[in-house]
């Protein structure tokens, strides 16, 4: 599986990002066999978050303790997340922290990031924070999850300014269908111009949903209005066009659209990662389909609905 280059993690990141909030330590049976298949596959990275709770993330630590891959593997985790209020503090960033390393069962988070922005405090006191914990030891990279390209912008410009490490890379949702609007209350979804801005900086990008929850499936059509999660979120003329057009797209290749989604993710021209959430390891290999599929500038556009014709 190819890698990303993301400043700070010296093995790189793979494509995909195995999430972790379907693990669970009382069932490590069929955690070990999620992980296990991921590893198998070429996999490396593990997305975590504090607000995930104890049991999925006691689960990674025990099965890197039976496998003995810790070095192997990179541990993405977030913090700070607000809940009912901001928690934009330089405690909480650093006990949440805390806590999530005790119960991975490691000494040191890869890369972490800030799971929600808070645009009232100042990057500087948030960078200084995430600095100590740099220098504490406890993590090797920061990143942000959910912050707008404005905020990073901010932020990195004050970390070169006063010598600091600022964000190596940046967790929005980023995929084929536009939202409607966030997903969850704080969630940050990728504009054009968002998308622009990385690939002027090439700043990297976890992208959470990359497949729209699975919006590309055959799960989902016009009539089928069960999933009011969905509708709200991804149900527009515009993302079934996206839709259409990817089914076109799936025929050439030889994949589903759900694939082309993915591979519209993939195929962007700065560095993307896509955090997937597989249930069982026949998923994890439905996914892999994707990796091989590359899209060209012309029908990633057309996917996008930036052209309305394309020679196939």
């Amino acid at each position: 599986m190819k890698r990303i280059a993301v400043a700070g993690i010296e093995q790189g990141i793979t494509q995909l990002v195995h999430g972790s909030m379907m693990l669970d330590k009382n069932r490590m049976d069929y955690s070990s066999g999620l992980l296990d298949a991921f590893a198998a596959a070429g996999g490396n990275a593990i997305d975590t978050g504090h607000i995930y709770g104890e049991s999925s993330a006691r689960a990674i630590g025990l099965w890197m303790e039976v496998r003995g891959n810790r070095s192997d593997i990179v541990i993405i985790g977030k913090g700070a997340h607000p809940y009912e209020q901001s928690r934009m503090t330089k405690t909480c960033i650093q006990s949440d922290l805390v806590e999530s390393l005790d119960r991975l069962m490691t000494d040191y988070m890869d890369m972490y990031m800030l799971h929600r922005d808070d645009p009232n405090v100042h990057v500087g006191y948030i960078l200084e924070g995430l600095n100590d914990q740099i220098s504490a030891g406890r993590c090797r990279a920061i990143g942000a999850s959910n912050w707008t390209v404005a905020r990073i912008q901010e932020a990195n410009a004050y970390a070169a300014k006063n010598g600091m490490t600022g964000f190596a890379c940046s967790s929005p949702n980023l995929a084929l269908a536009r939202p409607n609007e966030a997903r969850w209350k704080g969630c940050v979804s990728t504009t054009a111009e968002d998308e622009a801005w990385h690939e002027k900086s090439q700043l990297p990008i976890l992208s959470w949903s990359s497949q729209s929850g699975g919006f590309f499936t055959d799960r989902y059509s016009k009539e089928n209005r069960e999933d009011a999660e969905m509708v709200r979120v991804n149900y527009s003329e515009e993302n079934w066009e996206r839709k259409r057009r990817a089914t076109v797209l799936a025929e050439k290749y030889g994949v589903t659209a759900n694939h082309i989604a993915l591979a519209y993710v993939l195929n962007q021209p700065f560095p993307v990662a896509a955090i997937v959430g597989p249930q069982q390891p026949s998923e994890l290999q439905d996914s892999l389909k994707a990796l091989p599929v590359v899209l060209t500038d012309a029908e990633r556009d057309w996917l996008n609905l930036q052209t309305e014709t394309i020679s196939l």
